[in-house]
């Protein structure tokens, strides 16, 4: 397919989940630093935030495998060819794996994911304190992994934004076609 922008879905998807994942490390930074009341009701809201990335990056990804992407300019680099294709790689192995390692690790914690009052989702993971000790510690390696990449992600788009000029922003805006 020959486009030159994503899809509407493709793009509401895009900026929905970028605000939703934002909300998701600044709930989780401040989760983690506090012992406050506070902390029960993040707890609350990071833990189906967490399902619901998962449940539309699951989406995202095969509206992707199907619709495809607009082709990057010609005259890009082949370094930055590379770079713009494994970071898309690793944002979409992220959106994956973050909710999936929380799960796990709340499963071996023996903790509920609670999503809305009475509804809970099915422990993923036998209970096991060391397992549970290891999720956690993978949980927050790969949220400074996706904190890294969300920040080469940004500064990529605005370099094609402000640098370059050459349409590879705007192709996810909407605001006009290369």
């Amino acid at each position: 397919m020959n486009q030159t922008a994503f899809s509407p879905a493709q793009r509401a998807l895009h900026w929905l989940m970028a605000i939703m994942v934002l909300a998701m490390l600044f709930i989780g930074v401040v989760m983690v630093s506090t012992v406050r009341p506070a902390y029960l009701t993040l707890v609350a809201i990071h833990k189906p935030l967490g399902i619901a990335i998962l449940v539309l990056a699951l989406g995202r990804l095969a509206l992707r495998v199907r619709r495809g992407a607009p082709p990057l300019p010609a005259d890009l680099p082949a370094i930055q060819v590379v770079g713009a294709k494994l970071s898309h790689v690793v944002l979409y192995a992220l959106l994956v794996a973050m909710p999936l390692v929380g799960w796990g690790m709340l499963s071996a914690g023996g903790y509920p994911v609670v999503l809305a009052g009475v509804v809970h989702l099915p422990p993923i993971l036998p209970h096991s304190d060391a397992l549970h000790a290891a999720l956690l510690q993978a949980h927050i390696v790969l949220a400074y992994l996706f904190f890294a990449t969300i920040l080469l992600h940004l500064g990529a788009a605005l370099f094609h934004a402000l640098v370059r000029r050459d349409g590879v922003f705007q192709a996810m805006t909407g605001a006009g076609a290369r």
